[in-house]
C-alpha cells in the first residue's frame, strides 16, 4: 500500500491530463491511472480522422497546439498529448486498470488496479467512453464481419459494406470506404442524417446518397446478418442485401455500472446524467469527483476537450480549499 496521495485520476486521456497539470501545479501529490495508453480513445478514433474543434480549443497546461490544418489530426493530437505529458512530467501510469474504488467512511480512498492499490484522499473520474459501444442486439452481431470501431478503409476494397448510424462516425466510415472502392449501404433509424454531422462533410455524403453513389436506407433498421447477408426492417418491408462487412457506428455509452459501484447516483433523466455540483464537480460521493464526457450521462455530446478543461480547475480549486 502506498503513501496517501491528495488525489487519484482515473483516466489518462486529455481532461485526466488537465487534471494532472492542475494538481501537480497546485503542489497536490497525485498519479494519473490508465488502462490503455495514453488519450486512449484518441488512440482509437479512426487512422483519419479531423477534429471538429480547432487546435487551439483542444490546449491543456499551456502548451501550444500547433497543427497544419485548420482542423487538427488524429495524428497530431497524439503527438500533442504526448508532448504535453513529457513537458509537465505528469505522473501517469499506462497499461494499469483500476479494478475498485472502496470508499471509507472519514478515511482515504483505496484504489484497487491491476498492478497495486493506492490510498488517496480525493478520486477524479475522468472517463471516457470509446470502448463500450452501443450493441444492436440482433442474431449475428458476433459474427467477425461486424466491427464497432473504424480504422480505415483499406480492408474495404471491392467489399460490400454496411454503415449503421447517422452521426459523425458514421459519415466518415461510409465516405472514405466508398472512395477506396467499397460498396456502402447506409443504415439509419431517423428520416435523415444528424444535423450534428460536421459541416464541411454533410453535403458531401448528401450528394453522394442523391446520385446514388451509396445507397441510404432512412427509418429503417437491421434484424439479421448472416455470413453473406444482412435483412433490414424498412418502411416498404424487410428487405435481404448481399454484404462482406457491417460498421455498427451506433456510438457509445459511460461505465454506468462502474460508476454506480463507486456509490454515485443518477438523476431521474432520459440522459441518465449523474448527479454532481457544477460548481465543484464533486458527486453525492464525498471526495469523488467528476471530469469531462463522464458528467453528461447518455448525452455524451454535450462536453469536449475545449468545454471541459475548466473542470480540472474547479476540482483542484475546491481540493485546496478543503485542504486549508
Amino acid at each position: 500500500m502506498s503513501d496517501v496521495l491528495d488525489v487519484v485520476i482515473v483516466g489518462g486521456g486529455p481532461i485526466g491530463l488537465a487534471c494532472g497539470i492542475a494538481a501537480k501545479d497546485a503542489g497536490l501529490s497525485y498519479t494519473v491511472l490508465e488502462k490503455g495508453c495514453l488519450v486512449n480513445s484518441l488512440y482509437h478514433y479512426p487512422l483519419n480522422m479531423t477534429f471538429f474543434s480547432t487546435s487551439d480549443r483542444l490546449e491543456i497546461g499551456g502548451v501550444p497546439f500547433i497543427s497544419h490544418g485548420p482542423k487538427p489530426t488524429r495524428s497530431e493530437a497524439l503527438e500533442y498529448y504526448r508532448r504535453v505529458c513529457a513537458t509537465h512530467q505528469l505522473q501517469v501510469r499506462l497499461y494499469e486498470e483500476v479494478e475498485s474504488i472502496q470508499a471509507n467512511a472519514n478515511q482515504p480512498f483505496t484504489i484497487t488496479t491491476s498492478k497495486k492499490s493506492f490510498q488517496s484522499k480525493a478520486v477524479i473520474l475522468a472517463l471516457g467512453f470509446f470502448d463500450r459501444p452501443f450493441l444492436l442486439h440482433v442474431p449475428g452481431e458476433d459474427l467477425p464481419k461486424v466491427k464497432h470501431y473504424y480504422d480505415e478503409p483499406h480492408p474495404y476494397f471491392r467489399q460490400k459494406v454496411l454503415v449503421v448510424g447517422a452521426a459523425n462516425s458514421a459519415v466518415d466510415a461510409a465516405l472514405e470506404t466508398w472512395r477506396k472502392g467499397a460498396e456502402v449501404t447506409m443504415v439509419i433509424r431517423e428520416a435523415h442524417l444528424r444535423e450534428s454531422v460536421k459541416y464541411w462533410v454533410k453535403p458531401d455524403i448528401e450528394n453522394r446518397i442523391q446520385e446514388g453513389a451509396i445507397r441510404l436506407f432512412s427509418q429503417s433498421m437491421v434484424t439479421r446478418i448472416s455470413a453473406h447477408h444482412v435483412c433490414i426492417q424498412t418502411p416498404e418491408g424487410e428487405k435481404e442485401i448481399e454484404n462482406d462487412f457491417v460498421l455498427a457506428m451506433t456510438g457509445y455509452e459511460p461505465p454506468f455500472g462502474w460508476m454506480e459501484r463507486c456509490g454515485i447516483a443518477f438523476r431521474n433523466d432520459e440522459y441518465r446524467t449523474p448527479v454532481y455540483d457544477e460548481q465543484t464537480m464533486e458527486t453525492n460521493v464525498p471526495g469523488l469527483y467528476l471530469a469531462g464526457v463522464v458528467c453528461g450521462g447518455l448525452k455524451t455530446n454535450k462536453w469536449f476537450i475545449e468545454n471541459s478543461r475548466v473542470h480540472a480547475e474547479l476540482i483542484v480549486r475546491n481540493l485546496l480549499q478543503r485542504r486549508s
